[in-house]
């Protein structure tokens, strides 16, 4: 049996996450998809992610298998949206980044670190997430709306491949 837990990234983890970052990049490429084709993420991303104490990883069996990014406050790029927010009151956290090992994909890991980082801050009073990507990452797609997410519309961010990303929210 694994042992298997979510904990706040520290800067002596960037050797473990940066694989994992091009390892997705590389399933991303593989899969037709453009997202995170264009240099970005990079290890300047994840080094401020790590500054800012926004950066998690998913540990299994003391391996690093996934990394992502949360952040609460007012998201930029969620001001205009090409659609609706339900919930445009109150506080969220938004989940940036997902990436996971090649070593453990098909394990449904991302399941539980949906799970973990929404319990977690619900914990905290926060009842809205959110979670943006491009329109052809049909592998996020079935994460978030298995997590609870629903589809609220399009946002624009500064991405020059393709500046159009399907955002999605989770009103608890």
């Amino acid at each position: 049996m694994s042992l298997i837990y979510i904990r706040q990234a520290a800067k002596n983890d960037l050797e473990q996450i940066m694989p994992i970052i091009d390892e997705a990049k590389k399933f991303l490429k593989e899969e037709e998809n453009p997202q995170w084709q264009s240099g970005y993420p990079n290890v300047e991303t994840i080094t401020a992610d790590i500054k800012d104490e926004a950066a998690w990883v998913l540990i299994v069996d003391q391996k690093i298998a996934v990394y992502t990014a949360i952040t609460d406050g007012p998201d930029p790029n969620y001001k205009q949206i090409d659609g609706k927010w339900k919930n445009d009151l109150d506080p969220y956290v938004t989940i940036h980044r997902v990436a996971i090992s090649d070593k453990y994909r098909g394990m449904h890991l991302a399941s539980y670190l949906m799970s973990s980082l929404i319990s977690m801050h619900y914990a905290e009073g926060i009842r809205n997430y959110r979670v943006d990507t491009f329109r052809t990452n049909d592998v996020v797609w079935h994460i978030v709306e298995n997590a609870g997410f629903v589809k609220r519309g399009n946002i624009k961010n500064m991405d020059p491949i393709d500046p159009y990303r399907v955002a999605f929210e989770l009103n608890l």
